[in-house]
Formats: structure tokens, C-alpha cells, sequence
């Protein structure tokens, strides 16, 4: 258990509609979620949860090594982050992504630099590599992008496209 200050927005039922542009720019980075279908695994999920309802404790005892090993991960990279630098190439060439996708405004230039030197941080580096960049780059982008309103939130095949061209040919 941890404190925390941040607010979740999430859907159930994307039958219900897209929140509308000017919110979803205000968030940082958007993941799509799925149900599991594998049934091994929604089992152990099942389990996972009655035994949580049976004793909270318990079950609280049993990922305290591995909470405390993520929650000190989490504090070095904190103090690291200061210390992360982005090349200027790879700052360039993340401007050209949000440019060539035409995203409107700035914000998705500095939530890519941002998310791509946590993760450097996360992983106890202090340079950003590109596949800090490919791995948060369509989190940061996906929602940003313009779209007929009918459409659901892009899966980032686009984004992916884009990002090979710029950064990879």
C-alpha cells in the first residue's frame, strides 16, 4: 500500500463514447486495457482475489518483499531522474513524430521526452536509449491523434509506423 496522488478515469463499456478531445490532451499517457482470455491465468486471477477476500492481511504479507523491491525501484528512479538526459537527435525525432501525425500543441513532445527518461530512470540508467522511446511513445501519442469522431482511440499502428521511419530508416 501506497499513497498516491493521481485521479484514474477509465470505461467498462467503450459503447458509452470517447471522452472528448480537450480532456483526453490533458492526460499524459493512455493504455489500452484488456480482458485476459487466457484461462490459466483468469483462474490464478480468481484465486488471487478470494484469497484476498478471505484475509487482506494475508494476502498483504505476501507481496510485501515484492511491493517493497518495486517501491525502492521506484525511489532510486525518482532521484535519478534529475541526472537522465535525451540526446538532442532523439528529442528532434520525437518533435517529428508529433509533427508528421499532426498532434496539436506541444504537450505530446513533452509527455514522449518525459515518459521515455522515466523509464531510462526506472531501469537505472541515465541516458535515454530509443527503445525507452518506442516503448512510450504510443502511450503518450494514441490519444492525441485526430480522428473521425466515429472512430474508437487509435491502437497506434500509426504511431508504430511513423516512429520506424523516422527513428529506424
Amino acid at each position: 500500500k501506497h499513497p498516491a496522488r493521481f485521479i484514474l478515469v477509465g470505461s467498462g463499456n467503450p459503447e458509452e463514447g470517447e471522452l472528448r478531445p480537450q480532456l483526453l490532451d490533458r492526460f499524459g499517457m493512455h493504455a489500452e486495457i484488456f480482458t485476459i482470455r487466457e484461462p490459466d491465468l483468469r483462474v490464478r486471477i480468481v484465486e488471487e482475489r478470494i484469497s484476498f477476500d478471505v484475509s487482506q492481511q494475508t494476502w498483504f504479507e505476501k507481496y510485501e518483499d515484492e511491493q517493497n523491491r518495486i517501491q525502492n525501484r521506484i525511489s532510486k528512479a525518482q532521484k535519478l531522474l534529475k541526472k537522465v538526459t535525451l540526446n538532442s537527435d532523439f528529442q528532434l525525432k520525437i518533435s517529428q513524430v508529433c509533427s508528421e501525425l499532426e498532434i496539436e500543441g506541444l504537450r505530446g513532445d513533452i509527455v514522449s521526452t518525459r515518459a521515455a527518461k522515466a523509464l531510462a530512470a526506472f531501469e537505472g540508467r541515465t541516458e535515454v536509449i530509443l527503445s525507452d522511446i518506442e516503448r512510450t511513445i504510443t502511450l503518450c501519442l494514441r490519444h492525441r491523434l485526430r480522428r473521425n469522431p466515429m472512430e474508437t482511440i487509435s491502437t497506434g499502428d500509426k504511431i508504430g509506423e511513423i516512429f520506424k521511419t523516422i527513428f529506424i530508416n
